[in-house]
């Protein structure tokens, strides 16, 4: 059986969990703590998620491509590629998430901790604290006063409004589930769980749309859910 290895605060991982779930395929999932090394090496892969291990023991973590091939990977269920997305919308689509990944990154920062995998655990929370101060040279804290000005600019990079007027007339992205609605659903909610933070209501519906389509619930792995 196919095995998922993920963070619950790592978007990359939930793109995956949801795919997996909108195709009924039956997974063993494995939802790690933050600072668990061992899993890692144990399969011997660098520290990151998602890994997806598939019947023949081979390891997939690049999401996106995960993402691509997922009709591939798991040819029963209905498809999440072929009829639903042409390339061309795909790499649209991509280009606009690398556009806006640094922005995004800097908003998830103060928002994981609201997810088990590293609130839940002080000795993950803290080691994460640190890498945190490594990598941008300001505080958890100082990330988080900061989210205001980071999603004002990522609503005006992405459009927010306008896209999410597009997603209640369509109901999804391309007017059917696809990939694409995963990599949306998996990205953007993270960032309901910022304090003073709001989504579009219509944005807001649409990622409960996802959900419920991939029978899962984004909140699952959320500390207070």
């Amino acid at each position: 059986m196919p095995a998922l290895y993920h963070f619950w605060s790592w978007p990359e991982a939930q793109r995956v969990r949801l795919a997996l779930g909108f195709k009924g395929a039956d997974f063993e999932d494995h939802p790690l703590v933050y600072d668990d090394d061992e899993t890692f090496f144990e399969l011997g892969v660098a520290r990151s998620v998602p890994v997806l291990r598939l019947d023949d023991g081979s390891l997939l973590t690049d999401s996106v491509q995960i993402l691509r091939d997922i009709d591939d990977l798991f040819p029963d269920g209905p498809p999440l590629v072929a009829g639903r997305i042409d390339e061309a919308a795909w790499q649209a689509l991509l280009e606009w998430r690398a556009g806006v990944a640094h922005v995004l990154e800097r908003l998830y920062v103060p928002g994981r901790p609201a997810f088990a995998d590293i609130g839940r655990d002080a000795a993950a929370l803290a080691a994460y604290k640190g890498e945190v101060q490594n990598r941008f040279g300001m505080s958890l804290e100082a990330l988080a006063n900061d989210r205001y000005d980071g999603f004002s600019q990522l609503s005006r990079m992405s459009r927010l409004d306008e896209l999410a007027r597009h997603l209640a007339k369509q109901r999804f992205y391309m007017g059917q589930p696809s990939i694409a609605d995963l990599l949306l659903a998996a990205d953007l909610f993270p960032l309901q769980v910022l304090d003073g933070v709001s989504l579009p209501i219509d944005m807001m519906y649409y990622l409960q749309r996802v959900g419920e389509a991939c029978g899962l619930d984004l909140e699952e792995g959320l500390i207070a859910a």
